[in-house]
């Protein structure tokens, strides 16, 4: 099946590596308008780079901001609207692991987590719906964990953050389903991103493979496919969300962690 979404925008918030430049790139393949945004900018100029090398530059926006900051992702939308004219599709995607129990976490640590894994979907969602109302497609697409519903003990913080997000996600659903906005999340298992790279780039024993090491974080997890994921994977569930593809679909899940 092919997805046509000339004239059609998306926003993608930590777009500039793994999942999110994933999913931009899926889009722009689609034909999409794509802005993405993350707090790198010299990262961001060379993503974009790499994607005008094959995307017309019309339809490509990069553009340095926090989404923790509400006044960033204001002038993010700003730029958006100027240059896009409206919005179709927010994916917020911002976001990463934090490894703790309950007895190292502290009580700063726990307020980090907690605004990042909420406020990276309030600030961008709140921004961007003037825009995504005007949109016959409108739609967001959050980035969740499966530690939503599988807590993890060494990663307490998270999951209970988490959790709390996949809940925010059901309550947005029910009350923009009448502004005729879907809101959906991915829940990710075990998937390739840089914080497992730069774990395995730490590790003393030189001599184990990347594929290797992906393969025994896999089986350790209890992954029944024995692998992780890659980002593409993700995103492709995360692009089926966002369009007319699952046009009746919003409240909804979608578990990517290989079983």
């Amino acid at each position: 099946m092919h997805v046509d979404l000339s004239n059609k925008s998306a926003v993608v918030t930590g777009g500039s590596s793994g999942i999110g430049l994933a999913a931009a790139e899926l889009f722009l393949e689609a034909g999409a308008n794509v802005a993405i945004c993350g707090r790198d900018g010299t990262k961001l100029d060379e993503v974009k780079n790499k994607l005008v090398r094959i995307h017309d530059e019309k339809r490509i926006l990069s553009y340095s901001c926090d989404v923790l900051n509400r006044g960033e992702v204001e002038a993010f939308a700003s730029e958006v609207e100027k240059k896009f004219g409206g919005v179709d599709m927010l994916i917020n995607n911002a976001g990463q692991a934090r490894v703790s129990t309950f007895s190292s976490t502290t009580e700063e640590d726990w307020r980090e987590e907690l605004e990042l894994k909420f406020f990276s979907i309030i600030h961008c969602s709140k921004v961007f719906l003037q825009l995504l109302e005007k949109s016959t497609i409108g739609s967001i697409v959050c980035t969740g964990s499966l530690l939503a519903k599988q807590p993890e003990p060494h990663l307490l913080a998270t999951s209970a953050a988490r959790a709390g997000q996949l809940s925010l996600v059901h309550g947005m659903a029910k009350e923009l389903a009448y502004k005729n906005i879907r809101v959906n999340t991915v829940l990710i298992g075990q998937v390739e991103s840089n914080q497992w790279r730069k774990r395995f780039e730490a590790l003393e024993d030189k001599e184990i493979s990347w594929d290797k090491y992906k393969s025994q974080i896999a089986i350790k997890a209890g992954v029944p496919l024995g692998r992780m994921g890659t980002p593409k994977e993700a995103a492709t569930a995360i692009f089926f969300l966002a369009t007319p593809m699952s046009s009746f679909t919003t409240g909804s899940t979608i578990d990517v962690s290989g079983g």
